[in-house]
């Protein structure tokens, strides 16, 4: 049974210290980023560009981060933190890297093309539509209900793998397919990933 605390209810997803699951999502989610700036040259037309769904969800993650309780930072255990020493660390190290020795790739390999900006307001509305889905679950089933909790653990695992996947196929399966799957394809499966994170995030705001 979960037992209120302070913040929030103690038992968290995995028996996980609090922050921790968002914090490996947001490195997954920064990692998407690092990749496509560090990408050789030689290899970059078959690399991807980050799409635009990362943008909205690096919003999202930025937006959880700088809103933490100061109080319960300051109680946060190890885990939590060492995942926001990842984010930002290796944030600014990358940036550093490539400002410093290829300074053209960021504008290059993060600037999504006009083609792929009519679907923002879509992405936009799809991270709104889960964060309150999220929240209104929670609302509905109470924070300490075991309802609720088996809801957001799952959905907390749902979002990681999806996350995974698309680095792996972003990265690692696509640029060696001969006839990679259809734009509209791909529209629809970003979109499953933004509402799906952003659920998770509103079940922990």
């Amino acid at each position: 049974m979960s037992v209120p605390g302070p913040y929030g209810d103690i038992r968290h997803p995995y028996g996980l210290p609090a922050g921790t699951v968002r914090g490996f999502m947001s490195v997954l989610i920064c990692s998407f980023f690092w990749i496509a700036l560090l990408v050789p040259e030689e290899q970059a037309r078959q690399a991807s560009a980050a799409t635009l769904g990362h943008f909205v969800l690096f919003f999202l993650v930025f937006s959880s981060f700088v809103s933490h309780h100061p109080i319960a930072d300051l109680k946060a255990p190890m885990l939590p933190w060492l995942m926001r020493v990842i984010f930002v660390g290796g944030s600014i190290a990358v940036l550093a890297y490539v400002l410093i020795n290829h300074p053209g790739r960021i504008g290059e390999r993060l600037t999504p093309d006009q083609e792929a900006m009519k679907s923002w307001p879509v992405l936009v509305g799809m991270m709104v539509a889960g964060f309150a889905a999220g929240l209104f679950v929670r609302f509905v089933l109470g924070k300490n209900g075991e309802l609720f909790q088996t809801i957001r653990g799952w959905t907390g695992v749902i979002a990681m793998l999806l996350l995974i996947a698309e680095l792996v196929f972003q990265f690692a399966i696509k640029p060696s397919l001969g006839a990679p799957p259809g734009t509209d394809t791909l529209k629809v499966w970003e979109r499953i990933i933004v509402a799906c994170v952003s659920g998770y995030f509103g079940t922990r705001s």
